[in-house]
């Protein structure tokens, strides 16, 4: 038996449409309905998740083009913290490290978890990447 629902439910539908119709040509059409049915509820489902899809959209143009820094300006401000955490831990704090220690002042900075910021930063650009190939290849 399969774990998804619906075909789990299409399985014990045929097996209940064998029992009750032994003719197989009913049995055979009555299958096709079961199908049609379950067709019908997935373009039900792809339509509803792309009408959500369709919404989300709407509410980043809106909240974009929002004239308040609290409602427009919370991704920039989510892009450029990660983008500062990032040249700090990888670029600004070896060159200090260095400097200071050619000086002949070594120092400690702190070392800070990159590990849940590189999820934000790595999937705003790579969101940002599909972007730039959609308007090199001229879809947007």
């Amino acid at each position: 038996m399969a774990f998804d629902p619906t075909t789990a439910l299409l399985d014990i539908g045929s097996k209940v449409i064998d029992r009750l119709w032994p003719d197989p040509t009913q049995a055979a059409a009555a299958k096709i309905e079961l199908l049609k049915m379950q067709q019908t509820g997935e373009l039900a489902q792809l339509a509803a998740n792309t009408d959500l899809a369709k919404g989300q959209l709407d509410v980043n143009k809106a909240e974009a083009g929002n004239g308040s820094l609290f409602t427009s300006g919370w991704r920039p401000f989510v892009g450029w913290t990660c983008g500062a955490a990032f040249a700090y831990k990888f670029v600004l704090a070896p060159f200090i490290v260095l400097g200071l220690t050619a000086a002949g002042h070594p120092i400690s900075l702190p070392v800070l978890d990159f590990t849940e910021m590189s999820t934000i930063l790595l999937g705003m650009l790579g969101l940002g990447g599909m972007r730039t190939v959609e308007k090199i290849k001229g879809v947007a």
